[in-house]
């Protein structure tokens, strides 16, 4: 997700407001979703869904008081197909006075946050490998350059006795190319070695 926001979506006149935040973790889910519940006290329902972590996933939903299983799960349904994580929503319904039954209700909280996703746009998390590249220091500045030119995103410099390390995030299907492009670039002179991983976020 890009960033932070809500959406609203009317349905036989009752108010759907989805808000929707980037959290680390699962307490920082359960602040964001105790803050939507005390800005939106007079709402009827605040129902809620969040995916945190990769390896080690955790996914909590919460109707609120609506039927078990109309609102919460759908939520979270949206979250998992969409391959969401990190991510928490919290529907707000303002009731207009028309009952939808448990059918419309999944669809209502389910469209609530699918619509809020399309509204608010989506990153991808790619993996990068970090490379440390080793230039002496009266080419460093010049390896430096010759990097950022062609694309390759500098994040770190270290200078030390022997020379400078400077660390490049290479996308991993890159990485043999990147190892030739250097040798020809600074003619032998400058070698890469692994220095970890990282990921990257992406529109898409």
């Amino acid at each position: 997700m890009r960033r932070a926001g809500s959406h609203e979506i009317e349905i036989k006149k009752s108010r759907f407001i989805c808000h929707l935040a980037r959290v680390r973790d699962e307490d920082e889910a359960q602040a964001f979703i105790a803050g939507i519940r005390k800005q939106y006290w007079d709402a009827r329902h605040n129902c809620t869904a969040f995916v945190v972590g990769d390896e080690q996933r955790r996914e909590r939903s919460n109707d609120d008081g609506e039927p078990g299983g109309t609102a919460g799960v759908p939520m979270l349904e949206v979250l998992r197909r969409r391959g969401l994580t990190d991510t928490v929503a919290v529907v707000t319904r303002y009731f207009g006075g028309i009952k939808l039954g448990a059918g419309g209700l999944v669809r209502a909280y389910g469209s609530a946050v699918s619509e809020a996703v399309d509204e608010i746009g989506l990153l991808e998390r790619r993996p990068v490998a970090l490379l440390a590249v080793a230039a002496d220091h009266r080419r460093a500045g010049r390896v430096e350059n010759d990097l950022r030119a062609a694309g390759y995103a500098v994040s770190d410099l270290a200078y030390e006795a022997a020379g400078v390390r400077i660390e490049v995030g290479v996308p991993e299907p890159e990485v043999a190319a990147f190892h030739t492009w250097l040798a020809e670039a600074t003619g032998g002179t400058s070698v890469a070695v692994p220095a970890g991983r990282t990921y990257v976020e992406v529109p898409v």
